[in-house]
């Protein structure tokens, strides 16, 4: 890595690249509210002029046996997009777009620009843990010509009651996430990844989405959600020796090309926050299950817990309410299913009423779909108490190959196997 003290301006471009990190946005924020301004910070001594953050020197490797942006700490910013093949397109115009795809991900991811046209938005930055992760729907394998290579798992998720789903802005031949902790370089992987779909496929539909930025809480923390309850608090851990079994197809899975992989199921949950904010705190608390202050469970202790859920109070109640969200979706009362859930809040403005369009982009990982988040949103059908609160607008389903060697592009060996 280039000295990041370096403060000559007229080094040549060429040996300024975006690996040489001379700060954050928040950190710019910093020095102009304490010097005045840009010229007071230009006026700091140069042995001063050092990197107020680390934050964009954070790299994630391209390569690897699983695709990135999966265990991965939740970034900052994130957007996820779906294309649609153009008519005409078939496999070999699928491999080639994978092809750039891939490329184009793996300069991004080490902080460099694209190969071709880099439109400069994330000059000045470091790859701040963008990853980009790529994912096949349902329709890719009839319109490559792929059908036999398309998983059982892959089949499309049932109905449910909280479903009012927009087709228009669900499901998609590809999808591909990207996430980052800077905005700019997120947006930027997003115009790259457009530009480089070219002839081969359109935009069907794009999503934005953010979490809490790394550093903001004194400690590391579970991320809250939109109606401010923390969201994650049981997430499988990649240190639970069950942990590859439930979120990663094995060696030996079916098809062979998704070894290693993983199911991505995508939901756009539109969160009716105005009904939720009527709701006292206790109310709340009775609906998730869980104290809203730490996350702690309502039969006590502190967030990591083990929720007592036989445990009642003087009155003979159940402390935990037997539609409480927390306690309908705990692995042990759903026979043991588990997902991997990394999502990002959204806010896309108001509707003409006031009304916030904000929620949550769901995202969550399984190696088998049908016994991770079928299983689970079933039982969540039949009298999650949350379920009033929620609507389920968007969906899709994904299949994300496992990881690209060195040399080779993501889903090579679906398209040249």
């Amino acid at each position: 890595m280039a000295d990041p003290q370096s403060t000559d301006t007229t080094t040549p471009r060429a040996a300024i690249t975006r690996r040489r990190l001379l700060g954050t946005a928040g950190a710019t924020g910093l020095a102009l509210g304490a010097a005045g301004g840009a010229a007071g910070y230009a006026a700091a001594p140069a042995e001063k002029n050092a990197p107020l953050s680390s934050l964009g020197a954070d790299r994630v490797m391209f390569h690897g046996k699983h695709q990135p942006g999966i265990t991965d700490a939740l970034q900052a910013r994130g957007h996820l997009v779906a294309f649609d093949l153009v008519a005409g397109a078939g496999r070999k115009e699928a491999a080639a777009l994978l092809r750039r795809w891939s490329t184009t991900a793996e300069r991004l991811m080490g902080g460099e620009p694209a190969a071709h046209d880099d439109t400069d938005v994330a000059r000045d930055a470091g790859p701040s843990s963008l990853t980009i992760t790529f994912g096949f729907g349902h329709s890719f394998f009839s319109r490559t010509g792929l059908e036999n290579q398309r998983p059982d798992a892959l089949d499309p998720l049932p109905d449910f009651s909280s479903d009012h789903l927009d087709k228009s802005r669900s499901e998609g031949d590809l999808w591909v996430q990207i996430g980052a902790n800077d905005a700019l370089v997120a947006f930027h992987a997003l115009r790259a990844i457009q530009k480089d779909a070219g002839g081969a496929a359109r935009l069907r539909w794009q999503m934005s989405g953010f979490n809490r930025s790394p550093g903001a809480t004194a400690r590391p923390m579970t991320v809250r959600n939109l109606m401010g309850q923390v969201d994650g608090t049981r997430n499988p851990k990649p240190s639970d020796a069950d942990f590859d079994q439930h979120i990663f197809v094995p060696a030996s899975g079916d098809p062979a090309w998704m070894a290693y992989g993983s199911y991505a199921v995508v939901r756009r949950i539109r969160m009716l926050l105005d009904d939720w904010e009527k709701l006292s705190l206790k109310a709340q608390e009775e609906v998730i299950g869980r104290r809203k202050s730490d996350g702690a469970p309502l039969s006590g202790g502190s967030e990591t817990t083990e929720m007592d859920l036989e445990k009642a109070s003087a009155d003979g109640k159940l402390v935990v309410p037997i539609n409480a969200h927390a306690r309908i979706t705990r692995p042990d009362q759903n026979g043991g299913a588990a997902m991997l859930r990394r999502p990002f809040s959204y806010h896309d403005g108001f509707d003409a009423d006031g009304t916030p369009d904000a929620g949550l982009l769901f995202i969550c990982w399984q190696a088998d779909p049908l016994r991770g988040f079928v299983t689970v949103q079933r039982k969540l059908d039949r009298g999650d108490a949350l379920s009033q609160y929620i609507r389920h607008e968007a969906s899709g389903l994904f299949a994300v190959p496992g990881g690209a060697a060195k040399g080779e592009y993501v889903g090579q060996r679906l398209l040249e196997g």
